[in-house]
């Protein structure tokens, strides 16, 4: 194969032209797959839940990471208190010993606290999506109760948030 110059040009991934390139040659197991919206597939059927499930992912991964800083600083903070004498009881790293208790022992309880968090999160997220779609109807009521819903929800994000922090912090105590 000649690297210099690309087997493939952009027209031979159409797909009236891509048999008869010499890609399949080049790769016998090469396909022309192609998505998009509407189509027939398994692929397609579940390409909203898919992403729904993405994003509920980073929420759960984002929240993980950021209760995992608390712990790891409230150990850091805690090892410092707990310390009887305190230059010779104080570890030689205490935020990387902190950071290792963290991982060893407290990783259910930070995955949970961000798992409740990432639930609403997600909830708040079909929120704004399902108001984006009505605002161009003209129906106060469903309109009412949409800002109802979504102010209870970012209170209670804003609560559960509240609550894990504190509640890392005497977890790591």
């Amino acid at each position: 194969v000649d690297w210099k110059t690309p087997p493939v040009n952009l027209t031979s991934c159409l797909l009236q032209n891509f048999n008869a390139t010499n890609v399949t040659k080049l790769c016998p197991d090469a396909q022309c797959l192609f998505a998009f919206y509407g189509g027939e597939t398994a692929y397609h059927k579940y390409l909203i839940v898919l992403q729904f499930f993405n994003l509920f992912m980073f929420f759960w991964l984002a929240n993980f990471v950021i209760a995992l800083g608390q712990v790891t600083l409230a150990g850091a903070f805690a090892s410092y208190y707990w310390a009887f004498k305190k230059p010779d009881d104080l570890p030689a790293f205490p935020l990387f010993s902190a950071f290792g208790r963290a991982l060893r022992y407290h990783t259910g309880s930070l995955a949970f606290g961000s798992l409740i968090l990432a639930i609403v999160q997600v909830i708040r997220v079909i929120l704004e999506y399902l108001d984006h779609r009505l605002k161009a109807a003209e129906n106060r009521v469903a309109k009412f109760l949409l800002g109802c819903l979504k102010c209870c929800f970012w209170c209670l994000e804003k609560f559960i948030k509240f609550l894990n922090r504190n509640a890392y912090i005497m977890v790591r105590v």
